[in-house]
């Protein structure tokens, strides 16, 4: 099990790296530009269905209580010391915002998702992944 959460972070790094050169330096580019937009939304989706499958992964190694849906997994995280309550309700909004993209429920704020793109999801997923190394390493 510890082989599969080592390749699922191995995954998310992949990604994290194969996203950041697609990211305009400003919204009106991110806007503009609809294949770039479409590319980092597709990252954005890849990168937080990884996380959640890693999550759920590390949560069945370490026997934690199984979670009744995806967001929930980071809140047992959370319950059970391996992440900070912040980083699990950055990581449930995330999940949150990848549902909005993929199922496209009302209006896409391209802002915000160029904003969590461009600032926030490297530096929460680099925190995340760092948290669960270091468990696996304990």
């Amino acid at each position: 099990m510890k082989e599969r959460i080592n390749d699922k972070i191995n995954q998310i790094e992949q990604f994290l790296d194969e996203l950041s050169p697609m990211v305009p330096e400003i919204f009106e580019d991110y806007k503009l530009n609809l294949e770039s937009k479409a590319a980092c939304e597709r990252y954005f989706e890849k990168i937080i269905e990884a996380c959640v499958d890693l999550a759920f992964l590390f949560i069945k190694e370490y026997k934690f209580k199984i979670p009744e849906d995806d967001e929930n997994s980071f809140i047992i995280l959370f319950q059970n010391n391996i992440i900070s309550e912040e980083l699990s309700k950055k990581l449930r909004n995330a999940k949150g915002m990848r549902n909005i993209i993929i199922h496209e429920y009302g209006e896409i704020d391209d802002e915000k998702v160029f904003n969590s793109i461009k600032e926030e999801l490297e530096k929460d997923v680099d925190n995340f992944l760092d948290n669960i190394k270091n468990r696996l390493n304990d």
